[in-house]
C-alpha cells in the first residue's frame, strides 16, 4: 500500500492511516491527519449509532455530500474502492472492517475513535506501526501504544503508561445542561424520524417512532444530533441530543471537544516515546 500510495497525484506523505468508528470524534480525526499528509479511511461500526451528523463523514455511507470544515469524504465499497480513493487523496468512509482493510497493506497508524465504552475492548497492539486508542477501555501500553483521555475537563492528554479514566456517565455541560439532554432507547427496534438537524423544537415535540414507541423532546432547543432515519439500534443508545442555547446552538462543522481530542492525536505522533511496532497478522483483530 505505501508504494501504491506514492504513485498517484494525490499520495499521502505519511502512509496509509484507519480510523475505527465514523462519528464526530472520529471525522475531526481524519480531517487533522487528512491535512498532515496521511492517507486516511474510516471504518464503521454500527455501534454506538451516530448522532451528530453534521459534526461526522457518517453520511458519506449513504453517499450523501459530506464535507466537515471543508473536507470532503466518499464512500469506499471494496478494496479496489480503497485503493484508487487514497491516489486520489480521498478521505474515504467504508464499512469494510480492519480485517478488510488491513489485508490492502501496512496500516501506519490506527486509532480507534468509536467510543465504545461499556464493551469490551480489544488489543490493537501490532496491527500497525502505532496505534492509539480514545477514551474508556484503552490503556498506554497495555491494549495499545498510546492512549488519548476524552472525559470532559480531561480531553486530549495522551497517555503512554496507565489506563484512561472509567466513564463517569456525566456529558459535559452544555448551555447548563448535561444528561438531559439526550434521549436514549429504552428497548431495541428501528428508528424512524422525519426531523432533521438542526431543526428548532420544543418540549416534548414528536421526534420519531422507535419501533411502535413515540420519541420526543425533553425541552425546548435545537436538535443538534439525531440517529439517521431507518436505522436499528439497540437499547441503551442515545437516539437524539438536544442544544438549549438557543441562537448559540451549534450542529456543524468540527465539534470543539473532538478538535482537541484530533489534535491531541497529532501530539502524540511526535512523542518520543511512542512504540513504533511492526504490523503483523494478530488474532484478536477487531471489525
Amino acid at each position: 500500500m505505501s508504494d501504491l500510495l506514492q504513485q498517484g497525484r494525490g499520495a499521502a506523505r505519511n502512509g496509509f492511516a484507519t480510523i475505527l468508528g465514523t462519528n464526530e470524534i472520529a471525522s475531526a480525526v481524519a480531517v487533522e491527519l487528512h491535512r498532515g499528509g496521511y492517507g486516511v479511511v474510516l471504518s464503521h461500526d454500527p455501534v454506538p449509532p451516530v448522532i451528530r451528523r453534521k459534526m461526522a463523514f457518517h453520511d458519506a455511507l449513504y453517499e450523501d455530500d459530506v464535507r466537515v470544515d471543508g473536507v470532503r469524504a466518499v464512500r469506499a465499497d471494496t478494496g479496489v474502492d480503497v485503493r484508487k480513493g487514497l491516489l486520489r487523496g480521498d478521505v474515504l468512509v467504508t464499512t469494510l472492517g480492519l480485517l478488510d482493510l488491513i489485508v490492502l497493506g501496512p496500516i501506519e497508524l490506527l486509532v480507534d475513535a468509536r467510543m465504545n465504552k461499556y464493551q469490551v475492548t480489544p488489543d490493537l497492539r501490532r496491527l500497525a506501526r502505532l496505534t492509539i486508542g480514545l477514551g474508556p477501555g484503552f490503556g498506554g501500553g497495555t491494549n495499545c501504544d498510546l492512549a488519548i483521555e476524552t472525559r470532559p475537563g480531561k480531553e486530549g492528554q495522551v497517555i503512554q503508561r496507565g489506563p484512561t479514566d472509567e466513564p463517569d456517565h456525566i456529558p459535559r455541560d452544555l448551555g447548563g445542561v448535561t444528561s438531559e439532554r439526550f434521549v436514549h432507547s429504552s428497548v431495541p427496534g428501528r428508528w424512524h424520524t422525519a426531523i432533521e438537524i438542526g431543526t428548532r423544537v420544543y418540549k416534548d415535540f414528536h421526534i420519531g417512532f422507535l419501533g411502535n414507541e413515540p420519541i420526543r423532546a425533553p425541552f425546548d432547543g435545537v436538535v443538534r444530533g439525531v440517529v439517521r432515519d431507518g436505522t436499528e439500534v439497540p437499547a441503551g443508545v442515545k437516539l437524539l441530543e438536544i442544544d438549549p442555547r438557543g441562537r448559540g446552538a451549534d450542529w456543524t462543522g468540527l465539534d470543539a471537544r473532538a478538535l482537541v481530542i484530533a489534535k491531541a492525536v497529532s501530539r502524540a505522533l511526535t512523542f518520543r516515546g511512542a512504540r513504533l511496532t511492526e504490523a503483523a497478522p494478530n488474532p484478536h483483530l477487531v471489525k
